[in-house]
């Protein structure tokens, strides 16, 4: 599908090789085709027209600065063979510096503050304060429109191939603000669901559940003929993407129905999911402990037979507890559930799946950047046809080999030898499973999704009508991005002490009703009308 490693060349300033360039039609390699030497020696910038491709590796004197959190098993990410490669591919050498795991926000802050940025940062500017347009505003990010359409042919021709996504990448001022990572296919969308233990069910003589009452006598089956004692388990941010809420009409976070903006928690189906939770917490078919379920606690609940039944992802949650609960039990097996509902045959509203743009892996070029031009031809690389297959593959003959049409992953990623997971592996090697500048191929999906009930997961879980109702990337005002911040920290906190309180029987579902009354003291209704604007401004781009 994509092109294959170009030779080695240089860059050469003269008319007659742009032109050549041009003529060859690259999309940011030369298809193995070398330029002519240059006589003037190495150039700290590109040699090239405006707009035009180049072929890389780009002749440069200069170092460019990347700050990223990365998580590898290396000690830094200078020492990861992907970001090493990367360099020598793209002829532009790399500087990393990264904060510790899970300190990104405040690491990120400090930078900020002492006007020391690097070149290009990867982040979520979602997050930044006032959001995207915030932060090009106070001068910590540039605008790259210029810099798109001048050094960015690759991103630029997928942009304009792809127009429902280049809405997505801009603010509502029509500002593009960082190089994107984009999900390739709604097979990559979709990765996270309802899941039971399949063998128990076959043991017991029951189906997998689809409704909520069917639930309950799968739960009620666990508990007393299973002995799990705590037969439903999950961490409660899980519930944001709609499950178990979804089956009331209601939902954690914000949705819209026709274009018109809801806050999930105020939605008199709300009411019914906490009654329903809380009555299933009095018959022990809830975990006991759901306030505190982190990670660690699942796993052990999990293997352990504790629990039966949870919400998690295909691979850090199918993938990771088969392997641990076959060693004790051949016949274990996790299978993917539906989306719960009320009415057996009805579609699930809500489900998770992500926007082919999600925000978190996106590389920004910074207002002290040295040399815009080379941070955008670096970038633009992942776009390319190389590019693409070397940050979804990597090295062909090390970390994949072509089998037919097929770029097919080694066992150095697969059946590492120094015992790696294929995450772990796939972290020192490629950047599908992360994210980062580039398109994700759903071929990566296929492959590390190595279990049948995995891949089967994909295709259960997908069956919802979430596009009709989720909110998308809207950029609210930095004036409305702050009132909003505020606005909903408040409420959040509320909202969550309300669902705890009532689950656990700390407070009469009625309390519900004063609740709601609270929130209209946090102004829920001014957030509700900046969301509103957000998203009209966003269906008029």
């Amino acid at each position: 599908m994509r092109g294959i490693s170009a030779h080695r060349t240089k860059l050469v300033v003269t008319a007659l090789t742009a032109v050549m360039l041009l003529i060859a039609g690259c999309s940011g390699n030369n298809n193995g085709a070398n330029s002519a030497a240059s006589s003037g020696g190495s150039s700290s910038e590109p040699a090239s027209q405006e707009g035009a491709s180049v072929s890389y590796p780009i002749t440069t004197d200069q170092t460019l600065t990347y700050w990223a959190e990365y998580n590898t098993t290396k000690s830094t990410i200078d020492e990861v063979p992907f970001f090493q490669e990367w360099q020598k591919r793209t002829g532009v050498p790399l500087k990393f510096t990264s904060p510790p795991a899970g300190q990104s926000k405040d690491a990120l802050n400090i930078l900020l503050a002492s006007g020391d940025l690097p070149d290009m940062i990867e982040y979520d500017w979602f997050n930044f304060p006032g959001g995207p347009e915030k932060a090009i505003a106070d001068g910590y990010i540039l605008r790259l429109n210029d810099a798109i359409d001048k050094y960015a042919p690759n991103l630029k021709k997928y942009l304009q191939e792809h127009p429902e996504i280049d809405k997505m990448l801009k603010t509502d001022n029509g500002s593009y603000y960082t190089f994107p990572f984009l999900r390739g296919d709604p097979l990559l969308q979709v990765y996270q669901g309802p899941i039971v233990r399949g063998d128990w069910l076959e043991e017991l003589g029951l189906q997998t559940p689809e409704t909520i009452d069917e639930w309950h006598t799968v739960l009620k089956a666990f508990k007393e003929q299973k002995g799990a004692t705590a037969p439903l388990s999950f961490q409660m941010s899980f519930l944001n993407e709609g499950a178990f809420v979804g089956a009331f009409n209601a939902s954690r976070v914000w949705y819209q129905e026709d274009g018109v903006v809801k806050y999930g928690p105020m939605q008199s189906g709300y009411k019914d999911f906490l009654n329903t939770f809380h009555n299933w917490y009095d018959e022990g078919l809830l975990d006991k402990n759901i306030a505190n379920v982190d990670g660690k606690a699942l796993d052990a609940n999990i293997t352990t037979g504790a629990t039966g039944a949870t919400v998690h992802n295909s691979g850090s949650g199918i993938g990771k507890w088969t392997p641990l609960l076959v060693e004790n039990d051949p016949k274990a097996k996790l299978t993917a559930a539906p989306y719960p509902v009320i009415n057996k045959g009805d579609i699930p509203k809500f489900g998770q799946k992500d926007p082919i743009y999600t925000t978190g892996t996106n590389v920004a070029i910074t207002s002290k950047a040295k040399n815009v031009e080379l941070a955008a031809r670096l970038l633009d690389y992942g776009y390319s046809d190389e590019g693409h297959m070397y940050f979804n593959f990597g090295q062909e003959g090390l970390s994949y080999e072509m089998k037919g049409d097929l770029p097919t992953y080694t066992d150095l990623l697969m059946n590492n030898p120094e015992k790696l997971s294929p995450s772990q592996a796939m972290s020192l090697y490629i950047r599908a499973n992360y994210g980062g500048p580039f398109v994700q191929d759903k071929r990566y999906i296929k492959q590390y999704l190595t279990l049948p009930e995995q891949q089967s997961a994909l295709e259960v879980w997908t069956k919802t009508d979430v596009d009709k109702y989720k909110i998308p990337q809207v950029t609210p005002t930095p004036e409305e991005a702050s009132e909003l911040a505020q606005i909903m920290n408040d409420v959040n906190t509320l909202i969550d002490e309300m669902t705890l309180k009532i689950i656990l029987g700390n407070e009469k579902v009625d309390a519900y009703d004063g609740y709601m009354e609270k929130l209209k003291s946090l102004k829920i209704d001014r957030a509700i009308e900046i969301q509103q604007a957000a998203l009209d401004r966003y269906n008029k781009r």
